[in-house]
């Protein structure tokens, strides 16, 4: 099994739409960068992953799983959808996206102030200067680290 971070703006997909989407289940799409991209196509089914909101006030949300490996991300060829990228095609989709289903949400959900608090942490991707990956590896350690964060409440 492996980690991930899936980095979202509330006002462009929160976590209440995560929880009201049919069955806690969405597609993770619009990605729009070689290196997350390469990050999904390697996610196998049972992967685990925080639901990361950027932001003004950004803070892991909640505990998310893998419920679909790496497909077609099909917002690339609709002209209309504000992720359309003209090179995507059929033969050459260029992009994927994968499915992403909520286990859990974090009660309180747990800052960045407070992840960039802890020594445990130090090296962790997400607190790199200028990483800016909207999917990212979580290496194991960070993980269960995290969630020992997550489960004191």
């Amino acid at each position: 099994m492996r980690y991930w971070l899936f980095k979202t703006e509330p006002g462009c997909f929160s976590l209440n739409d995560l929880i009201f989407s049919p069955n806690a289940t969405t597609p993770w799409d619009g990605v729009r960068n070689y290196q997350a991209r390469n990050l999904m196509r390697s996610m196998k089914i049972g992967d685990l992953g925080f639901f990361y909101h950027s932001g003004k006030q950004p803070e892991i949300a909640a505990l998310v799983e893998v419920v679909r490996e790496a497909y077609p991300d099909h917002t690339a060829q609709n002209p209309q959808n504000r992720h359309f990228d003209p090179k995507a095609t059929p033969e050459d989709p260029r992009w994927y996206m994968v499915d992403v289903k909520l286990v859990r949400c974090f009660e309180p959900p747990i800052p960045l102030s407070e992840l960039r608090a802890q020594p445990e942490l130090e090296g962790m991707e997400l607190l790199k200067r200028g990483s800016r990956l909207s999917v990212q590896p979580v290496e194991e350690p960070a993980f269960r680290y995290i969630m020992t964060l997550a489960d004191r409440t």
